[in-house]
């Protein structure tokens, strides 16, 4: 049957590890509803779709350089996915919403079931994201030029079209598409709004920012952040600036904290799962992206509010009744990074006088899981006060950064998890309190007590640019093994990320968005065959991203084993590959050989001796290409 080759197809591409209740080969196919089979097709499909519309770097970014009309296209579309309510021109409705709603359906309706795999709205989504695809290349197209390149807007053949009243080509486009219903009334403020961010895309700022810059004169100032999410932030090239640290988090960005915490509780509690303790890292970069979703967040699982002042200023939170909560409050530990440190030292008082708040109330332990730990638990085993018992905030000492994790695993230190872990809980165990706010006091093993009964950690994704395997400091700050080594019963915690670079946001497990990020970087041809366009720094960004995943690996034992042997098979069991990075870098694939090494050594990736001598003569190779030897002379 068609339906077992797809399963048994889908098990070969390890997708089984994403999709629950997939049918094994044991299984009687024969005893499944057509339902049923729609709905594993549907679930298949719909991560299918999920790998293939991620957002992924395509080489090295040059400068100066426009972007060639397919990049211009993906960015332009990945702008139109999102409502964009506070428009200063007036507010604009995604894509996807109005070409839903042709159809006679709501696009939030369509995300929910496309997500348990309803096959017809999974196949509806794809179409509609083709369609958008199509629309948007009409419009790209009138300005790319015989490069293949965007350098400039020209909108006049949009209104040639318009004035012979033959429509626009991408109303045509939706027709041709199977959407002959979008209203291209309120497409056209879409369209508008397209046009001036294809404008600001390809604008040439950079190289005359830089030689402004290079000789002492003023830059444009602008906002930083993801131009997805926020394409105010283009064009590129101005000097960066953030936002009034005060200002947050902001009535949006609370709305949407206190919906996708109900929605995780309710995920969570769906499989079993009622987490009492969770921790949270905190970052400044993507409280400034958000306007403090991920410090709203905190606010709502331990069950308060954020109230600003009549400026807007949030100086101020209040409990929010047991009543309308409807629910225990959830006790959190907040492992801040030290740029939020430095950012948001307000933010920081008002998390530690909300959870001290919280564990100062009144009410029954099963109801106030802060007071709980704090009270019954953490002020008695440790001889102290309710009040300092229930700090939660730490971050690093006054002047210092990070936990030196990624460093020792980036350089390669031969370190092993034990040593890593201690150097989590010395650097970033100093505590914030609101009763003495102008001191971090070390407090490392109040830290490990709080560490100590955490259920959940946790984590924010705020940019479609960067991701778990880009950089160093997301595993630098997890804190998924330390929690398994301090809980008394040695439980590995569950590690969740938000990601929330999409209309479509959605929690995923950490091992689950690293195989995403594996499948749609290090693994996908589009990413290491642009790289290896780069040369010498493109074999080097290759090299990066696998010691990035394998930190997963020294942090949380998140990475599965194909991944591993999937990415040997990529770079080093394929001979043109290899060799082209042999040529280009032998540096960083002697990095790499060492990385595979390492990761079957400590257990990490378990493979056949075949692949290990393998490893072993690639790295002689390197050793030799490096010192210059050349034996074929």
């Amino acid at each position: 049957m068609l339906v077992n080759s797809i399963i048994a197809t889908a098990r070969v591409c390890n997708l089984d590890k994403d999709i629950e209740d997939l049918p094994g080969e044991e299984d009687d196919q024969q005893k499944v509803t057509l339902e049923d089979r729609d709905t594993v097709v549907g679930q298949i499909y719909r991560r299918l779709m999920e790998i293939e519309s991620r957002a992924l770097p395509m080489g090295l970014h040059r400068i100066g350089v426009p972007p060639t009309a397919e990049e211009s296209i993906a960015t332009l579309v990945n702008i139109a996915q999102l409502d964009r309510p506070d428009n200063e021109a007036g507010p604009i409705r995604s894509m996807p919403r109005i070409i839903a709603e042709s159809v006679g359906r709501d696009i939030e309706e369509l995300y929910q079931s496309s997500d348990k795999g309803v096959l017809a709205d999974v196949e509806l989504l794809r179409s509609i994201v083709l369609a958008s695809r199509a629309a948007v290349r009409t419009m790209v197209v009138e300005s790319t030029n015989s490069e293949g390149r965007v350098e400039s807007v020209n909108p006049v053949m949009r209104d040639v079209f318009s004035f012979f009243g033959e429509g626009s080509p991408w109303k045509k486009a939706f027709e041709e598409n199977g959407f002959p219903n979008a209203d291209e009334e309120k497409l056209k403020p879409l369209f508008r709004y397209l046009e001036g961010c294809l404008g600001e895309i390809v604008r040439n700022n950079e190289v005359p920012s830089l030689m402004r810059a290079l000789e002492g004169q003023f830059i444009e100032p602008g906002p930083g952040g993801d131009p997805i999410r926020n394409p105010d932030v283009l064009p590129t090239g101005k000097n960066m600036h953030a936002l009034d640290p005060q200002s947050i988090p902001t009535k949006a960005a609370s709305d949407v904290a206190f919906v996708v915490v109900a929605r995780l509780l309710e995920s969570m509690a769906a499989k079993g799962e009622n987490p009492e303790s969770i921790a949270f890292t905190l970052w400044g970069t993507d409280n400034i992206k958000t306007y403090g979703e991920s410090l709203a967040r905190v606010l709502a699982l331990v069950g308060c509010r954020p109230v600003p002042d009549s400026l807007g200023r949030v100086n101020k939170v209040e409990l929010i009744s047991l009543e309308e909560l409807g629910r225990p409050r959830i006790d959190v530990v907040c492992n801040c990074s030290g740029v939020f440190r430095d950012l948001f030292i307000n933010q920081m008082n008002l998390l530690d006088r909300a959870i001290k708040m919280a564990a100062e109330a009144d009410e029954p332990l099963e109801m106030n899981y802060v007071r709980k730990h704090a009270a019954m638990e953490q002020a008695q085993e440790l001889n102290i006060s309710l009040r300092q018992a229930a700090t939660r905030v730490f971050s690093n000492a006054a002047g210092s950064y990070s936990a030196n994790v990624g460093i020792a695993i980036e350089n390669g230190a031969q370190v092993d998890e034990e040593q890593l872990q201690e150097q989590f809980t010395t650097r970033k165990g100093f505590s914030f309190s609101c009763d003495n706010p102008g001191e971090m006091m070390e407090s490392s093993g109040l830290f490990k007590s709080a560490l100590s009964r955490v259920d959940v950690t946790f984590q924010n994704l705020d940019s479609s640019e960067i991701s778990l395997t880009d950089v160093s400091h997301y595993f630098d700050n997890d804190p998924t093994k330390v929690v398994e080594k301090l809980r008394k019963d040695g439980k590995k915690p569950t590690a969740l990320i938000a990601d929330t670079t999409t209309a479509n946001a959605q929690v995923r497990t950490l091992s689950g968005q690293v195989r995403l990020d594996s499948r749609t970087k290090l693994l996908n041809p589009k990413f290491y065959e642009a790289s290896l366009k780069g040369g010498y720094e493109g074999v080097r960004e290759i090299s990066k991203r696998l010691r990035f995943t394998f930190g997963w690996s020294m942090t949380a034992d998140a990475v599965d084993n194909f991944v591993y042997e999937d990415a040997n098979t990529t770079y080093i069991a394929d001979e043109d590959i290899k060799n082209q990075m042999l040529q280009k870098n032998p540096d960083a694939l002697r990095d790499m050989v060492q990385t595979f090494l390492e990761a079957n050594a400590k257990g990490y990736w378990a493979t056949d001796e075949d692949n290990l001598q393998r490893l072993r003569d690639v790295y002689q190779q390197c050793e030799d290409k490096i010192e210059g030897v050349d034996f074929t002379a």
